[in-house]
């Protein structure tokens, strides 16, 4: 048990990595992908299965972001543990209901004065008709089932979700120089370079969390930074994105398709309307 009341980590992977014998029997799908989606994952074989979650909060010491000196530790440990705890949960339940990866992810976090919250949901998919397979084998993506699609078609796939996040304080202004900048235009340094301080870490992270993956590279990459409004004093940098592997030996060109509207255009101005 850690001291944030999160159980092991190594143990709930140990518990998620055997899937269950058996697949969901009634044949019946629930998933958040649009009509277009589905169809795109059933022109390459695939087809979704059943709608998936992972959930987490861990909690953070009191007075955690009182004043302070360089990054903050225990929050940007306790981002990455809520984050490894909910992919974790997604993955044995993505296992049980059969499926072999998660697409089109939906991330959710929020970090407050005495936790942090993660949500993942996303659509488990599967080869149509394939049979159950271990956990630890069950790829997460954020990409939509077009795009899933799409990079499948390319001879790539994806292997899992990266995360980085990085909470630093802003140093502290001497009270001459706040009292001179009160009436300027002038740039917080204090604030830039915890920025680039939080910015670098973060991504350091990311980077290497697609390097254990055994990743190619990580695509789709979105960022979340800025000050906090209970922590004005302390900015945060987030970043996650879906790591990539090649499966051929060499790229497939696709072929884009040309669609010719056969819609009437909407009439927005009309020159006899002016008098």
């Amino acid at each position: 048990m850690s001291d944030t009341g999160e159980v092991n980590l190594k143990d709930l992977v140990r518990r998620a990595v055997t899937a269950p014998d058996q697949t969901t029997s009634s044949g019946a799908t629930t998933s958040d992908l649009s009509i277009d989606e589905v169809l795109n994952l059933h022109a390459i074989g695939w087809e979704p299965v059943e709608l998936v979650c992972g959930l987490s909060v861990f909690s953070v010491p009191a007075g955690l972001w009182n004043w302070g000196q360089g990054e903050i530790a225990a929050a940007s440990r306790a981002h990455h543990e809520a984050f490894s705890h909910a992919i974790a949960r997604l993955h044995a339940e993505a296992a049980a209901a059969g499926g072999h990866g998660v697409v089109g992810v939906h991330i959710e976090r929020a970090v407050h004065p005495s936790h942090i919250e993660v949500r993942l949901v996303g659509s488990a998919v599967r080869p149509t008709g394939a049979g159950a397979i271990n956990a630890h084998d069950v790829f997460i993506s954020d990409l939509s089932g077009r795009d899933f699609a799409t990079l499948m078609g390319a001879g790539w796939r994806p292997v899992g979700l990266a995360t980085g996040a990085s909470f630093v304080y802003a140093p502290r202004r001497a009270v001459g120089q706040v009292l001179h900048q009160q009436t300027q235009n002038v740039e917080l340094t204090n604030f830039t370079e915890a920025m680039y301080s939080a910015r670098e870490s973060a991504m350091q992270r990311m980077q290497d969390a697609a390097i254990a993956l055994k990743g190619s590279g990580v695509v789709q990459v979105q960022v979340l930074e800025g000050p906090m409004p209970f922590a004005p004093h302390a900015v945060a940098f987030v970043a996650w994105g879906t790591v990539v592997v090649a499966t051929t030996q060499s790229h497939h060109p696709l072929t884009p398709t040309t669609v010719i509207s056969l819609n009437d255009p909407v009439v927005t101005f009309e020159a006899q309307t002016l008098h």
